[in-house]
């Protein structure tokens, strides 16, 4: 495995790729791996040739009042995982190679990314879609790999690859869980031992809302309810939404149809937790 520290050695290295010919699968990450990154990584090796992940802690997705400074950061235990999944190339840029000195442009996906997480942290996204851009135009992969967690994350940049035209295929991989269903986050680190019991709510009112839409509710309104009276009745837990959409719009529905997602964000003290689950709905 080879690790690779600033763009010029990078794009040194991706024009030999060229030649080759070969698959290249690329994993984003800002590090604080985990089992999740770990699946991504492995679905990327079982699917390409080659494997590039990339470790940056994006100060541009983060708000003014977030955890920028204090997000888990060890990068010799992420390049040991990198290592153990036989990753061939960590790129792990500082952050003055990436933004320097009056760096201005920013990467803006529109109505898809103002709702929810968008309206939560409205700075988020275009950190998010102007990272994304600039890796994926130095990696230049034939496939990239997210995981479902990040949903509407996920709906964003492959709404940003379909209208800059980029040639990457987006996989969306699995949500990793915990035994009781918590979805594996880095910053799952922040909680405190009755937060993380407080923490579980999060899947359980997202699956209460799924087991309704099985049990035949398809209205919005009653989907929500179900969802809110699991969290509701709990001290020290703020919603910031529990929401059922369109999966591709990430509109709200007033009639459940189709493919949905079912979206969730909660606050337990300084630490906010989101996670979603998809469902199909046959009437």
């Amino acid at each position: 495995m080879r690790t690779i520290r600033t763009i010029q050695a990078f794009r040194t290295w991706r024009r030999q790729q060229d030649s080759r010919k070969t698959s290249l699968g690329f994993v984003p990450t800002m590090g604080a791996l985990h089992a999740g990154h770990r699946s991504l990584i492995q679905r990327a090796r079982e699917t390409c040739e080659t494997v590039v992940v990339s470790i940056f802690v994006n100060p541009l997705q983060f708000g003014p009042k977030e955890d920028y400074r204090h997000y888990p950061r060890d990068l010799i235990r992420d390049l040991k995982i990198c290592e153990e999944e036989r990753v061939d190339v960590v790129f792990a840029p500082q952050l003055a190679a990436l933004f320097p000195l009056r760096f201005q442009t920013t990467v803006t996906v529109g109505v898809l990314s103002k709702r929810w997480e968008g309206e939560s942290r409205p700075s988020h996204f275009q950190g998010v879609t102007t990272i994304v851009t600039k890796l994926l135009n130095l990696a230049r992969p034939t496939h990239t790999f997210f995981g479902q967690k990040d949903y509407q994350q996920c709906v964003v940049i492959q709404q940003l690859v379909k209208d800059l035209e980029l040639t990457t295929k987006i996989i969306l991989c699995p949500t990793i869980r915990d035994t009781d269903g918590l979805a594996l986050s880095s910053r799952n680190q922040y909680l405190t031992p009755l937060q993380r019991q407080q923490a579980k709510l999060l899947y359980q009112a997202l699956s209460a809302g799924k087991q309704a839409i099985a049990k035949g509710k398809y209205t919005n309104k009653d989907i929500c309810q179900t969802m809110h009276r699991v969290v509701n009745t709990h001290h020290g837990i703020s919603v910031d939404y529990l929401v059922c959409c369109d999966a591709m719009t990430l509109e709200p529905l007033k009639q459940v149809e189709g493919k949905v997602v079912l979206l969730g964000a909660i606050r337990l003290g300084k630490v906010r937790l989101i996670d979603n689950l998809l469902v199909r709905v046959r009437h």
